[in-house]
């Protein structure tokens, strides 16, 4: 006797799309994929993080030649062929998404092209060059994402305006671009255009650069980014911009400014929203919050038992790496296994030069919450590692609970956070003590090893540092 197949149908093809797709056909369900791009990937690999990823670590590695100077390697000034370095990045996304769909084929999930719409609680149909297809399931997860925010007084069609996908592009390499934006995308998108050539200002409404990011954290990343900026305009807003003749005008107001401006090109990167307009979810009982949002609960369904909802349009943080744990999470609940959604520990990476890296409670959620930590701070200048690569200019640090000493958050900024943080993850997920990270040996001579020092740190046991214990 055979059981029929439960039909899933996934609408979006990012990362939380395709990794729920494939662990469901893995699980022996009858999966459908519907997204508008010829491959999975999503945003994050056609237009976000792998992109931009490619672009960072060209100027990474434009940065690092210039550096080479201070211990006696010079280079000559490098010649950037904007031509090969868009067709290698280009070359990248379509390895990465190729593979992606050679994966999906392997695992027998359809793949239907186009722009999905629910009809009912039961179908999707899909447009794609005015050609219907209607998809039925039993069970649906949506993971459609989310795009760039773009204010009502700075949406004008011009292609010197950019968002995030845009810039992203590498048309050319502007002799002044203006970044309306201090977070994470605007940050990276800057320090690429920086490294390339362009003379890039940065403006950002509220105080401090990457708003909500502890502020010795940050403070690391200005004191070496800020210099290379052609300016960075702080408590400033942009209320206006306008085509004029080659570029743009854009009206300035701050504190200290209140003035119009002339740029080659501008870069919008003030957020996302979630990409939840025209999906018929008025035909599923699925439920929107006041910001766009999917309502969902701790399993990440919605209010319709069928219907799933995963990754930017569940809610943030908007991450790739939370949308594909959420994937896992609604199929294994959609297939009656135990699962729930209940992470102790998401990571964050700001890819910009020195990277930010945090996970867990972080310093400033502990103060707004009112909760009383422990906090050791590890500085790389104490690192022969970093020494070693000229690399002082980070920091290691933990956010531990008094008494336990449990670990409750971990923060990294320096040269190659984002693949250090992992081990704070793991350490928050698992109820790990001081002690366990003491007692862990770490591979000598590695910025690894400033985790482990961190900890020693509670107890002034470094044999490489000494610093008075802090309460927070």
């Amino acid at each position: 006797m055979t059981t029929e197949r439960k039909r899933l149908a996934v609408l979006g093809a990012g990362p939380g799309g395709y990794t729920a797709a494939y662990l469901a056909a893995e699980k022996g369900m009858d999966v459908t994929l519907i997204d508008t791009q010829p491959n999975p990937g999503g945003i994050c690999c056609f237009v976000g993080c792998i992109p931009s990823k490619a672009l960072l670590h060209a100027a990474d590695v434009i940065n690092s030649a210039a550096e080479g100077d201070a211990f006696g390697v010079t280079f000559n000034k490098p010649a950037i062929d904007l031509d090969k370095l868009r067709a290698w990045k280009d070359g990248i996304v379509r390895q990465l998404t190729g593979g992606l769909g050679m994966l999906g084929r392997a695992r027998r999930v359809k793949y239907v092209r186009g722009r999905g719409r629910f009809s009912d609680a039961g179908t999707i149909r899909v447009m794609n060059e005015g050609e219907l297809t209607e998809v039925n399931f039993d069970y649906a997860i949506i993971a459609t994402g989310s795009v760039p925010v773009i204010p009502g007084p700075l949406r004008i069609e011009s292609d010197r305006v950019w968002d995030s996908t845009a810039a992203l592009e590498l048309r050319e390499k502007p002799e002044s671009l203006l970044v309306i934006g201090g977070g994470y995308i605007g940050l990276e998108m800057a320090s690429v255009y920086v490294a390339l050539g362009s003379n890039v200002t940065v403006v950002e409404a509220t105080g401090s650069l990457l708003p909500g990011v502890d502020a010795d954290l940050v403070k690391v990343l200005s004191d070496r980014l800020v210099p290379r900026l052609h300016e960075l305009l702080l408590n400033t807003r942009v209320n206006s911009i306008a085509e004029d003749g080659d570029g743009i005008t854009v009206e300035l107001s701050g504190a200290d400014i209140q003035e119009s401006r002339h740029f080659d090109r501008a870069l919008i990167a003030v957020g996302r929203r979630p990409n939840s307009a025209d999906l018929g979810l008025e035909h599923t009982g699925v439920q929107l919050n006041e910001r766009g949002f999917i309502e969902v609960d701790h399993q990440r369904r919605t209010a319709n038992p069928a219907i799933f909802a995963i990754g930017d349009i569940a809610g943030e943080p908007m991450l790739a790496h939370k949308a594909m744990h959420e994937g896992q999470t609604a199929v294994e609940v959609i297939l009656g296994e135990p699962a729930v959604w209940q992470p102790a520990a998401i990571p964050a990476v700001v890819f910009t030069d020195p990277e930010i890296a945090w996970c867990g409670l972080t310093e400033t959620q502990a103060r707004t919450r009112g909760v009383d930590v422990e906090v050791t701070r590890y500085p790389w200048t104490a690192s022969g590692r970093a020494l070693t690569m000229g690399r002082t200019d980070g920091h290691t640090k933990l956010i531990i609970e008094p008494g336990t000493e449990r670990i409750l958050g971990m923060a990294i900024v320096g040269h190659g956070a984002g693949e250090m943080i992992a081990e704070g993850v793991l350490a928050v997920e698992m109820g790990a003590r001081v002690e366990d990270l003491k007692q862990s040996i770490h591979p000598h001579p590695t910025l690894t090893e400033t985790v482990m020092e961190s900890a020693e740190l509670l107890t002034n046991t470094s044999a490489h540092y000494i610093a008075r214990r802090r309460r927070d």
